[in-house]
């Protein structure tokens, strides 16, 4: 078993969709980056490549890429999944934190731990993600950007 930790920030910024855990969420302002800027998925990517010593997401999946240009990044977390496995490691769960002052997100967490799980190929019982904010200190309490933290655990198959 090998332990792994992830994290992503991006900027919210108006004229984009706002993208967490997979699923689509309803606010006023997006997440600013290459992809959809899921910074939930982000972070749970680099805890299982980092877990399985494979670098970071940004090393396999560069914002540089045309072909990841505007990429649904539920995509990115299942080649993630499919990297691991080249070395013979599996998911076993996932423990996640998103950093927000808005929108709230406790509503929405089922539904994401249902889309990362079928994603992953995993249980919804293996997929925690919890929901803070910052007490509006430093950018996320100014809502200028969104943070997350993930910590999994992998196996071997």
């Amino acid at each position: 078993m090998r332990i792994g930790f992830g994290y992503d920030v991006h900027q919210l910024v108006a004229g984009r969709e706002l993208w967490l855990g997979g699923i689509r969420i309803d606010h006023s302002l997006g997440l600013l980056g290459h992809s959809d800027a899921d910074v939930l998925i982000h972070a749970i990517c680099d805890a299982l490549l980092g877990a399985a010593n494979m670098r970071d997401i940004g090393f396999h999946f560069p914002d540089t890429a045309a072909d990841t240009d505007g990429i649904d990044s539920k995509i990115l977390l299942r080649r993630t999944v499919d990297l691991i496995a080249t070395k013979g490691y599996r998911v076993g769960n996932i423990d996640a934190t998103v950093c927000a002052e808005r929108p709230k997100l406790n509503p929405h967490i089922p539904a994401m731990q249902q889309c990362l799980a079928s994603v992953m190929g995993i249980d919804t019982d293996d997929v925690s993600i919890k929901a803070t904010t910052t007490e509006r200190l430093g950018f996320t309490g100014r809502e200028e950007g969104i943070a997350a933290y993930a910590v999994c655990l992998i196996d071997k198959a």
